[in-house]
């Protein structure tokens, strides 16, 4: 049957397998629907969320766009957790373990019926590393759609976005605006289809797996309801077919340099925390020695050129009307922080692709810097140790924040415990806030912490109170917050034995979170430590609590 019908076969042809002919027959395929490759397209549509909203919609294009490339799409579907919705609450603890299961979905489907390929269509943040890994997990030829990012919100002449609506609330808790305002900006704040639109974890690892090679060019910058949009699910079927024919895997096109060149671009971007978690599962999955050390590296020679939200100014439609994603890795590449000679979903190389691409003008007053004048010279994805976190923790710090802070440590063995202390008014300049217990394993679920953080922000605190946690942040969180702290509180690690007032110091010039007390002391408080009961646990959160690998090591479940 040749390189492009090398499993689908098993199952539409194979005599010896007439049930499966059978069934298939029975869903209305035709005789030539049979003898073609099938690819199947996995959407993460779900109708109540303005991320993945219009995705099945746009499933259906690919899939049409399949048939004219004499090719069998049938559609498949697979879930997504929404953090915006399920931020702040019990929720929220099973939005990282869902990038498991869609990753488990797609690779039990694909293999399961012998499909040939897969194209993806993902909207919120874990949809996208979800779907990449489990395309790596089969390795047939793939391709992941992002389903583009929401156009701003408006307010009383105010732009606005997803986190405009959660600082809100802060506002709210400070007296600083009035019950009517509130709900304007809550109301106004999504205007319709798409993922958060500034330089969140959704827009951060559609850019990252843009420049991986595993989506289309201007893939990551084509906004939800844009015309260019749906050119791109139009396009995708005489793309899928190519790979076929030449076999291109996504072991092909997912290597060391390849990942090299998404981090460049996530950290060059300011993107979010979370792509730390989901390169290291990404690289992981595709059987990749990369480590943290290795993004500390790459972090250390990438200066961070984007003024995107949440720290700086513009969203993602604005560098879409800049020439979009290729213009800025075209400038990126003309300066030669990028591998050109990585292969990508287009059959063709990085540098191939953007041959004919006109590189984006930087410029100091707009969405990117130049090169001679960085926001920041050097990332701002800083990977920080010390005996706080001897397995490593990642702060997001643009410079806008400072480079360093030291305060008495508020000590909270949950979210809501901190989010009620600060509803009080009970953290105050000068504190650094831990909420611990909230990692991968006892979380579970490493749980993203943007409502505390909102908090702040929205309190005005947000240069006087610092925050440190075992668990995650929202991409729309900023301010002096260091997550992924590791080992976890959980696992015994050293932010579990902190009490009140010790002092907690950050340093982003030294790469240090550390803590004023000694080994000695860290001994005799262990001696009356106790864990967190995780006993009531069943279900998801119970094979993941005990699945789950270290946010160090990507929180991936599949980890032999």
């Amino acid at each position: 049957m040749g390189n492009s019908k090398k499993y689908s076969w098993e199952v539409s042809d194979n005599q010896e397998n007439p049930a499966s002919m059978a069934m298939l027959y029975a869903t209305g395929l035709s005789d030539q629907k049979m003898k073609q490759p099938f690819v199947g397209v996995a959407s993460c549509g779900y109708e109540s969320n303005p991320c993945n909203m219009h995705l099945n919609d746009f499933a259906q294009e690919i899939k049409a766009s399949t048939v004219k490339s004499k090719l069998t799409g049938l559609v498949f579907n697979t879930i997504g957790i929404s953090d915006g919705i399920s931020m702040g609450t019990a929720g929220m603890r099973y939005s990282l373990p869902s990038r498991e299961v869609i990753a488990d979905s797609i690779e039990s489907f694909i293999l399961g019926h012998s499909f040939d390929g897969v194209v993806a269509v993902a909207g919120c943040d874990k949809n996208m590393p979800g779907a990449v890994m489990g395309m790596l997990r089969v390795n047939r030829p793939a391709i992941m759609v992002y389903g583009g990012t929401i156009r701003s919100g408006k307010y009383k002449n105010e732009k606005l976005n997803i986190v405009s609506a959660f600082e809100a609330f802060g506002k709210k808790i400070a007296n600083e605006i009035s019950d009517e305002d509130y709900m304007g900006i809550i109301k106004n704040a999504c205007p319709g289809a798409g993922a958060c639109g500034g330089m969140y974890t959704a827009n951060t690892m559609s850019s990252a797996i843009e420049a991986m090679g595993m989506s289309l060019p201007y893939s990551s910058t084509n906004p939800a309801t844009s015309p260019e949009k749906r050119k791109e699910c139009h396009e995708v079927g005489d793309y899928i077919a190519n790979l076929l024919d030449k076999d291109i895997k996504p072991k092909d096109i997912v290597t060391l340099k390849s990942l090299e060149n998404a981090i460049r671009v996530a950290v060059a971007l300011g993107g979010s925390t979370n792509a730390v978690l989901h390169l290291l599962a990404i690289a992981k999955t595709a059987g990749l020695n990369f480590t943290l050390e290795d993004f500390k590296r790459i972090n250390a020679e990438t200066p961070m050129l984007g003024d995107f939200k949440p720290s700086g100014k513009y969203l993602m439609e604005d560098l879409h009307e800049l020439g979009g994603l290729p213009a800025f890795m075209r400038y990126f590449l003309d300066k030669g922080l990028l591998h050109g000679d990585c292969m990508t979903v287009t059959g063709k190389t990085l540098a191939e692709n953007l041959s004919n691409v006109a590189p984006l003008v930087p410029s100091k007053d707009s969405v990117i810097h130049p090169l001679e004048n960085p926001i920041k010279e050097t990332g701002h994805l800083c990977v920080l140790t010390g005996n706080l976190a001897p397995g490593g923790s990642v702060a997001k710090i643009s410079g806008k924040e400072g480079k360093s802070f030291s305060g008495k440590a508020k000590v909270y063995d949950s979210e809501e415990e901190a989010n009620e202390a600060m509803k009080n008014k009970e953290v105050e300049k000068g504190d650094v806030v831990v909420i611990r217990y909230v990692g991968p394993k006892g979380g579970p679920g490493m749980p993203e912490m943007l409502k505390p953080t909102s908090i702040i922000i929205g309190g005005g605190l947000g240069s006087d109170v610092a925050l440190i946690t075992d668990g995650r942040f929202s991409g729309g969180t900023h301010g002096f917050v260091v997550g992924h702290v590791t080992p976890e509180a959980y696992m015994g690690g050293p932010i579990g034995l902190l009490q009140n007032g010790d002092i907690v110091t950050i340093d982003a010039d030294a790469m240090t979170i550390s803590c004023n007390v000694s080994e000695e002391e860290f001994a005799n408080r262990r001696k009356y430590w106790k864990n967190k009961d995780l006993s009531h646990l069943s279900g998801t959160l119970k094979k993941y609590s005990q699945l789950v690998s270290t946010a160090s090591e990507g929180c991936i479940t599949d980890n032999g």
